[in-house]
């Protein structure tokens, strides 16, 4: 289903769907009349000789520098070039087209002063699957992400580089390839096109949608291993997470005990201790705060998506040009930080679940490191180790970025958000969190196949999953081969896919 643009509703389930599925995009006929209307005013202006910044002025330092009539026609090309200034390795095809769905729907509030075939480039761009190729590093997050956008905006010219049907062109080739025309670029088209924290808000929003899948399956990995310690439940019961009033953890709480329903453990034909371990019975307090603080991360991205991120500004119906800077990336850095924080946080408590269930002082009787032949196998005694390595590597990369502004532009930028940096570390605490979880449902499956009960249909689904791709720890084996099994499992959502399946949403 063709996705509307239209400045308003853009989602994170919809930035999936372009980003990720290939889904085909529209620009709202309103939009269309609002960017012509506002370029109507712009053209105007420049007529007219008003001074309007990025206009018919330079940018950052060089703001007060007033352009000729000639210099103008000119200067957008220049802008692109020096502010296509990236490094590194090119950003995934998915982010740069969740960034350019991100950049259309910008425009289409009609107050960023670009030609129309400006946007219903981008558009076509989308549709035929021609991607800009980007590199990763180079945005500090104000002005926007000007130096991967800038590479976007390349192709607008005819230049810079693009991956069509899988092969890297330059970008005229690929344009020519896709049937795509090149609108060149005039004054004011550029700046529109870069001047925006697209890039970070986009990558957030995918890393959003990822960590929320993931903090469901820490829950059913959370609920495979407090079956195999045989859990007291009670801290479980949605009533008393009521009474605290945190919506994550009802949620949690709620998540945790549908996965273990109809098990012999629920049904008190297994005998419990009174009181938990912190690391079992707060699982629901821990990841509800993860939600709540994903949740919160959520609403400001989705904000930034249907918000104009964007300088300057100009507003057709007042006849009125405003500079500022809503290109600042912090509203959204600074909840990011918080998210990636709030997966390392439940990687630790994962950990601390696996700890439980190899240490044999702890296990409530499974065998010492989950293998029957201790002394001679060591079972899962070393992926706790890997564990551990990820979670520093975890605890390193949660140092917010947002507070690390380094001035530039000769002290005319001086705060800048960081929030690419954010976005980037964001994606390597995620893809530790796949394997330090990985690592959990092995263990829990592990633990599990040595209990003598019913499990709740939900980690019994789950267990079998695990036993599709990692069979029973009957003597030592390498075991990173099994982790990078899991690891991918993990990534995929294929386990919560068959509990949701099974037992209905965790949501």
């Amino acid at each position: 289903m063709t996705i509307v643009l239209d400045g308003a509703n853009l989602t994170i389930e919809k930035i999936v769907r372009i980003a990720r599925l290939g889904e085909k995009v529209e620009l709202h006929p309103d939009a269309l009349s609002r960017i012509q209307s506002c370029r109507n005013m712009l053209e105007e202006k420049i007529n007219a000789h008003e001074i309007m910044y990025g206009v018919n002025t330079g940018i950052g330092e060089f703001s007060e520098v007033v352009l000729t009539d000639e210099q103008v026609s000119q200067f957008q090309r220049y802008l692109i070039y020096n502010h296509a200034a990236g490094i590194g390795d090119p950003v995934p095809v998915e982010q740069v087209r969740a960034a350019m769905a991100a950049r259309i729907n910008v425009h289409a509030h009609g107050n960023s002063g670009c030609r129309p075939i400006i946007t219903q480039t981008l558009v076509e761009m989308l549709n035929k699957g021609v991607t800009p190729v980007v590199c990763q590093k180079g945005s500090v997050g104000a002005c926007g992400d000007l130096a991967p956008m800038s590479q976007i905006a390349l192709l607008l010219m005819g230049e810079g580089e693009a991956w069509y049907q899988g092969e890297r062109l330059p970008g005229c080739e690929a344009m020519q390839r896709a049937g795509i025309s090149i609108p060149n670029l005039q004054a004011r088209d550029g700046l529109a096109t870069i001047n925006g924290s697209n890039l970070l808000t986009s990558m957030s929003a995918l890393n959003l949608y990822d960590m929320n899948r993931w903090l469901k399956q820490s829950e059913i990995a959370c609920a495979i291993s407090l079956e195999a310690l045989l859990a007291n439940l009670k801290p479980y019961d949605s009533r008393l997470h009521t009474l605290r009033g945190f919506k994550g953890a009802i949620r949690s709480a709620n998540a945790i005990l549908k996965c273990i329903a109809g098990s012999d453990l629920a049904t008190g034909k297994v005998k419990t201790k009174v009181q938990d371990a912190y690391s079992m019975r707060s699982s629901p307090q821990v990841i509800g705060a993860a939600h709540d603080a994903v949740e919160y991360a959520r609403s400001q991205v989705e904000i930034e998506l249907n918000g104009v991120g964007d300088n300057p500004i100009f507003l057709p119906e007042d006849r009125l040009t405003l500079t500022g800077a809503n290109f600042q990336g912090s509203p959204v850095s600074l909840p990011m930080d918080m998210a990636g924080v709030a997966i390392t946080m439940v990687c630790v408590l994962s950990e601390r679940r696996l700890n439980r269930l190899t240490n044999p002082a702890l296990s409530q009787g499974l065998p010492p490191f989950l293998t029957k032949g201790a002394g001679m196998f060591s079972g899962m005694m070393l992926s706790q180790y890997t564990a551990d390595m990820l979670i520093v590597e975890q605890r390193i990369l949660s140092a917010p970025a947002c507070i690390q502004s380094i001035p530039a532009a000769a002290d005319q930028e001086d705060f800048v958000s960081m929030g690419m940096n954010t976005a980037l570390k964001n994606g390597q605490i995620l893809n530790n969190a796949y394997g330090i979880l990985g690592i959990e449902f092995m263990a829990a499956s592990q633990a599990l196949d040595f209990r003598e009960f019913t499990p709740g249909s939900g980690v019994n689904v789950a267990r079998q999953v695990v036993r599709n791709h990692v069979p029973h720890l009957d003597e030592d084996r390498p075991l990173h081969i099994d982790h990078n099994v899991m690891m991918a499992v993990v990534k995929s959502g294929e386990i919560l896919d068959v509990v949701e399946a099974e037992i209905g949403s965790l949501e």
